[in-house]
């Protein structure tokens, strides 16, 4: 029997008022360790979605005290994407796969005769083919992953996915012998192996797509303009002196948007 949307998704949405501060809106994804929440109005009703790429336009746009004062006022009804991209829960997953494909989203608000009932997104479906088969806040360095997860070009897709997953990561940085960068395995490159069941067989090198680095020493303003201009969530640091040496580590969009959320943030005071 195929599976169907409800069978994939999350059930317990996670939501915020409309009126939520954009640091308040960082704190709830970053303890829930989710990429989005659902806004809601005043009588409950969802409204829209705001996600960790869009907290970007915040940490981009806040690169001096006036500026950062006039961004904390903002609220999550000011950010947030509208109206909300809905899918019914008795879908098939193979056409939600062609919804994600087509719509270019990485999410999907699940309902039930129209009302919501839960979330899909891509760690989902990356998750499906792994069962198948005092702060500072100047510079990357200051908030990035020294952690990266790490694959040899000839690794099979379906171990990447379960990587992925285990890690709780939504990409795999591709690596030639040398540690040199050849390209990243996200999500959204494995959405199409979904759909077709072709994964087996499949090497990370058949389906990577060209990673952006940035410098250590790079402003996270930087960081967030690279990510929003080239819809990347996530970056490979490298050392810009030493441009062939193994990378340096990663900084998300997940990473920023943890980075507003601690106590000391500017973005809760």
């Amino acid at each position: 029997m195929a599976k169907l949307v409800k069978d994939m998704m999350h059930a317990n949405l996670i939501t915020c008022n409309s009126d939520a501060t954009l640091g308040q809106v960082a704190v709830l994804l970053h303890n829930n360790h989710i990429h989005a929440l659902v806004v809601t109005d005043r009588d409950g009703r969802a409204i829209g979605v705001i996600s960790d790429f869009d907290l970007l336009a915040g940490e981009w746009l806040s690169s001096d005290p006036e500026s950062l004062n006039t961004m904390r006022q903002l609220t999550a009804a000011d950010l947030m994407s509208k109206p909300i991209k809905t899918i019914e829960e008795d879908i098939p997953l193979n056409e939600a796969v062609r919804e994600f494909i087509e719509k270019e989203v990485n999410r999907l608000v699940v309902t039930k005769q129209g009302k919501p009932v839960g979330i899909i997104s891509l760690s989902d479906f990356v998750a499906h083919i792994a069962e198948s088969g005092s702060s500072k806040r100047e510079t990357v360095g200051d908030v990035m992953s020294d952690a990266i997860l790490v694959c040899r070009g000839k690794t099979p897709v379906i171990s990447a996915a379960r990587a992925m997953t285990s890690a709780g990561w939504r990409s795999v940085l591709v690596v030639d012998a040398k540690g040199t960068v050849l390209g990243v395995v996200s999500g959204r490159d494995l959405l199409p192996y979904v759909e077709n069941g072709k994964a087996e067989g499949k090497i990370v090198r058949d389906v990577m797509h060209p990673a952006l680095t940035i410098d250590i020493n790079a402003s996270l303003r930087e960081a967030a303009n690279m990510m929003i201009q080239n819809h990347y969530h996530r970056l490979v640091v490298v050392d810009q002196e030493n441009p062939d040496a193994f990378p340096l580590g990663a900084i998300s969009s997940f990473d920023i948007v943890a980075e507003m959320a601690k106590p000391d943030s500017v973005w809760q005071k």
